[in-house]
């Protein structure tokens, strides 16, 4: 919980993957070992205030691409979601299901989808002295869903400073970036996502996509074809922690 005099966070964050000592700037991963066969699939849902407007007036219908999940529980493919709080609350059913699958996991992406740095993109900016209590907010919306919660945090267009690493020091968290970005969001075909992704995928790698459908229309298309080039690498998918901790 937050208390209102600050920011705190719960005594077993360290047993939780992704938890770390609490006080010291955050640590910042882009991949795990590059031994082994395995990948890590991860997908962010944002959801800002815009978009939540665009849902409203109808020129938008939906931010959840639910044939991402019908494909990946289908193949029994682990896969873990960087979460939005606002997308959360705008999807609980949808959060309800991939917190119910034992080979999905949950991370956070802010609460909605703000940066904390500037020149980040077109996205709407806070200060970074509300991060800690924005990221902390966010937790304990995902955190009653249960299934396979961490302690994973990814920032919004992958902005980050000094400053804003530093801001999340209360509360254990470790910061995942990636090093196989997908390039999705706004795509027009799902070719180059393909290649994106292959071209550039090894042992270790954390491959970054997105689930909200309608500015990521195309990652459902690709997702098959990375699937099966993967499959052709000898590459495995696993969850993040797996993944990030593999030997």
């Amino acid at each position: 919980m937050v208390p209102s005099g600050g920011v705190s966070s719960p005594p077993s964050v360290a047993a939780v993957p992704g938890g770390t000592p609490t006080g010291a700037r955050a640590p910042v991963v882009d991949h795990g070992p590059r031994t082994g066969n395995r990948v890590a699939l991860t997908f962010d849902a944002d959801m800002t205030d815009g978009m939540l407007a665009s849902l409203r007036s109808g020129k938008v219908k939906s931010y959840a691409n639910l044939r991402i999940l019908d494909l990946l529980e289908r193949e029994q493919v682990p896969a873990t979601f960087f979460l939005t709080g606002k997308w959360v609350q705008r999807y609980p059913d949808v959060t309800r299901r991939i917190a119910g699958n034992p080979r999905f996991e949950l991370a956070n992406h802010t609460f909605g989808h703000a940066a904390f740095t500037a020149n980040c993109y077109d996205l709407p900016r806070q200060p970074v002295g509300e991060l800690a209590g924005d990221v902390a907010k966010t937790f304990e919306v995902i955190e009653p869903y249960g299934g396979r919660q961490t302690r994973y945090f990814r920032f919004p267009g992958l902005c980050h400073d000094a400053a804003a690493l530093d801001a999340l020091a209360p509360l254990g968290v470790t910061v995942v970036d990636g090093d196989v970005v997908s390039g999705d969001p706004f795509a027009t075909a799902w070719k180059p996502l393909v290649r994106a992704v292959l071209d550039h995928v090894r042992p270790g790698s954390v491959v970054i996509m997105h689930v909200t459908e309608a500015n990521a229309a195309m990652t459902d298309e690709a997702l098959p074809h990375i699937l099966a080039g993967l499959r052709e690498r000898g590459l495995v998918p696993a969850p993040l922690s797996e993944v990030l901790t593999a030997g």
